[in-house]
This record gives C-alpha cells, structure tokens and sequence, in this order.
C-alpha cells in the first residue's frame, strides 16, 4: 500500500478517535450535569431517612420493626402511586425544554399538581387506618400497634412527596436541579444534628426522631418553593394559569401508564416485606431484611440520577429531533450505570455485615443481614442497568409498554417464583428475595432487547406528533400573532 495512502487512514483513524473522544466527553458532561445534582438530592434525602431509621433502631427493635414495616409497606405503596404518576412530567417538561417551549413547563407541573392533589385523597387512609390494614395482612399484633402510631408521623413526608417530586422534576428537565442538591445536603446534616439534639440530649425517643426528620424535609421544599416561585424560573414558570386544565386528559392518560409502570416496581419491596413479616421470628427478619432493602434503595438513588439523567437527555434530544443524539446518550449513559453497579455491588460483598450496625445494636439481626449480602449485591448490580433503561423509556413516552414488562416480570415470574422457592423449597426469606429479583433480571433482559430494537428515527416522529397536539403558544407568540393581524 502507498505511504501516502497509509498516512491518511492513520489520520482518519485519529481523527475519528479524537471526535468520539470529545463527543463523549461533551455528553458525558451534560449526564452528569444532571445525575451528579440529582445523586445528590436523592440520595441525602434518603440518607434523612436512614438517619431517622438508625436513631429509632437504637432505641429498640419493635420500634425498628414498626418504622420499617410503615416505611417498607405503606410508604412504599403511596410513593409508587406519587412517583408513578409524577413520572409523567419529565416526558413532557423534557420534550419542552428540548423544543424551546420553556412556558409549557409551568403548565405542565401545574397539571402533575392538579392530578397528584386530586390522588393523594385516595391515599390518606392509609396512614390514618395502619393498625386495621396491617392487621387485616396477617402482621403481628404488637408490630401492628406500634405502626398505627408511627405512620401518622410519615403525613408530612407522604405531602413532601406530593410536591416535592414534581419540583425537582420541573428543575431537573431545565438543567437547574444544583439547588435542590444543595438544600438535601444541608438538610441531611441538619437532620443528624437535630436527631442528635432531640433523641441524645433531650431523650424525646421517637417522636424527636420523627420530628427531626419532617423538619429537613421541610428546608428542602422551602427552598425549591423559593427558588421557583421568586423568579429564577421566569422562563418556565409564569404564575398559576388556567390553562393547566386544558388538555388535561391526555396528560392524564400518560400519568396513569406511568403510575402503573413504577407501581408495581416500587410495591414489589412492600410485597417482599409482607411475606417476610409472616416468617418465625419476624421482628428481626423484617428489621434484617428492611436494613438490606433501605442499603439497597440508598445505592437506587445513585441508580435514579442516571435513570433521571436519561430521561432528560432522551427527551431533550427527540424534542430536539435529533434520533443519532438520542441513542448516543444512551450508549453512554448505560455503560456509566453499569460501571457505577458493578462497583457498589463489590463494596456490599465486602461490607455487608458491618454497615447493618449502622441501623441496628442486635447481634441477631447484623448476622442475618451478612447472610442476605450475595442477594444484595445481586440485586444492586441489576437495578444498575434497568433503572437507565427505564429512564430511556420515561424520555420517550413508551409508560405504558414499560407497565406491561412490570407486571408480567414481577407478578407473573418473581412473584410465583419466590413463593415456590420461599414455602415450598423452603429457603424462607432467600428464597423469596432471590425468586424476586429473577423477575428483575428478567424485565432488564426485556427491556434492553426493547431499546436495542427500537427505531429512533420513528420516536422522533412520534414525540413531534404528540407534543406539537398539545402545545399552547406562548405569551410573546400571541403577542406577536396580534401585532401582525394588527
């Protein structure tokens, strides 16, 4: 071959590499723009949580078992309706920043408001008829008890969850979600030193644990309620407007596939740790097994920056048109998720059975968490990869294909399958857990097959036909329209 001819394929070669190179280092850029404030956000909000939970499992264990049983199973239940509902609005405020049509924004987090509202009445007595609905569900009757007390205490979280969800979730689709991270870190270490103060030094047991904890949230919807409302979004929000409930249904139609797409996701915990309760020794079954699902659901919110960053950057690029975009950003994304699993999933091999001292002083409860460590790391690494592609599916609208790969994966093979490996083989609490995350493996499985086979070109296509049927013109455009007619 000529050395001419040899030179410049050298050349294209290193030409090509530095232009990947740089294009992934560009979007690289844009991913974490958004999965490194929300990481932040989620997993300091959690880590509130965790805080109240460790203060409460030293002060005894059927108080651990109570907050865990309320946490694992009736929180559980109305934050997969809130977060399903509300996973709604990335789609569209998405789609809209990506567009440029920033003033859809405010009305779209508007509508998630009318209809969260609207389906939190249908959720209050859950909390106000614990004791009755945990007895009706075979729990012990002394757990039952002390969690009819405890879960009016989680009424200003479940609110916090109402609202909050959808802030974020507004900010974040427009690239301005470091505030929230700010305000969850700082809410974080106010609530470790408001726990100390009320649990340590003024001895208020639970109910200082509790209140500790509703104050932080608290901070942090103050300042997302500041930040929106005081002018820092004037783009996208413009005060409340009646247009919100204009073209509502279709909204609503997205919002109720999307309920059913992370329903029975995040019930899927609650249906563990129901099954769980029924076993012999069940408070400290329950209080090991809630210590793994809460170590597991804290390493999630790693999960669900990547899972919101993916939704966020898919919406913006088909909003934008722009199909090769859209499957780059998820090349990426994917392959950052799965590095991020594979080494959280080494760390709880290896710390598994110290960090359960954290939540808990029993002996009997840390040996049976380092026995469920395997499980653990399992289930870690796969919540990795299918929490990005369910945020791909989120940035193209597809809830409703998502909610039927759920329901067949969870229900008709974890479910089945936990219970013959649980009761029948007798494995009890491994069994059940391992026949579970079987069905997470299978809908990942499922819904990499679905991404891989998905013409972008048609998305494209489909999201410009969806979202141009729902588009109110802006204030200048009606502006403009006047003037020319004029």
């Amino acid at each position: 071959m000529d050395d001419g001819i040899k030179e410049s394929l050298l050349y294209s070669k290193k030409k090509n590499g530095s232009e990947l190179k740089d294009k992934i280092w560009e979007e690289g850029k844009k991913l974490w723009k958004i999965a490194a404030p929300t990481i932040v956000t989620r997993v300091s909000g959690f880590g509130i949580l965790v805080v109240t939970q460790a203060y409460i499992g030293h002060i005894g264990e059927i108080e651990l078992a109570s907050f865990s049983i309320v946490q694992s199973i009736i929180m559980r239940f109305v934050d997969g309706i809130l977060l399903g509902v509300g996973s709604s609005l990335p789609t569209v405020c998405g789609q809209a920043f990506g567009a440029g049509k920033y003033h859809m924004m405010g009305i779209y987090l508007q509508q998630s408001w009318i209809i969260l509202l609207t389906a939190s009445l249908f959720m209050l007595p859950a909390f106000i008829f614990t004791t009755p609905i945990l007895r009706f569900l075979g729990e012990e009757e002394e757990l039952t008890k002390h969690a009819g007390k405890l879960s009016l205490w989680f009424l200003p979280l479940f609110f916090y969850q109402l609202i909050g969800i959808t802030t974020q979730t507004f900010l974040q689709a427009q690239l301005k979600i470091m505030i929230v991270g700010w305000a969850s870190a700082i809410s974080f270490v106010l609530s470790m030193i408001l726990s100390r103060l009320m649990v340590d030094r003024l001895s208020w047991g639970v109910s200082g644990a509790m209140g500790a904890m509703n104050l932080s949230f608290l901070l942090i919807l103050l300042t997302q309620f500041i930040y929106i409302f005081g002018g820092w979004c004037k783009d996208s929000w413009n005060g409340f407007s009646k247009s919100a409930f204009n073209e509502l249904w279709p909204f609503l139609k997205l919002s109720i596939s999307s309920g059913v797409m992370l329903c029975f996701e995040f019930w899927n915990g609650a249906v563990l740790v129901l099954l769980v309760g029924n076993m012999k020794n069940a408070q400290i079954v329950v209080s090991a097994f809630s210590i793994c699902l809460n170590i597991n659901a804290w390493v999630y919110m790693v999960s669900l920056g990547f899972l919101s960053a993916a939704s966020v950057r898919v919406a913006n690029e088909l909003g934008k048109g722009d199909a090769k975009a859209a499957k780059f950003t998820i090349k990426l994304n994917l392959s950052i998720s799965l590095t991020i699993g594979v080494i959280f999933s080494i760390l709880a091999l290896v710390y598994g059975k110290s960090i359960s001292f954290l939540f808990t002083s029993s002996i009997e409860v840390a040996k049976e968490v380092s026995s469920l460590s395997v499980l653990l790391a399992s289930i870690i690494l796969l919540n990795s990869v299918q929490a990005a592609l369910s945020g791909v599916a989120i940035g193209c609208g597809r809830q409703s294909l998502v909610a039927c790969v759920n329901i067949f994966c969870y229900y008709v093979v974890g479910f089945p399958l936990g219970m013959y490996l649980g009761y029948v083989i007798n494995l009890q609490v491994r069994g059940i857990w391992a026949g579970m995350i079987c069905g997470t493996a299978t809908q990942t499985l499922i819904l990499m097959f679905i991404t891989w086979r998905t013409d972008w070109d048609a998305q494209v296509g489909k999201t410009m036909t969806r979202f141009n049927r729902s588009i109110l013109p802006s204030s200048e455009e009606v502006s403009s329209d006047i003037t020319s007619h004029a």
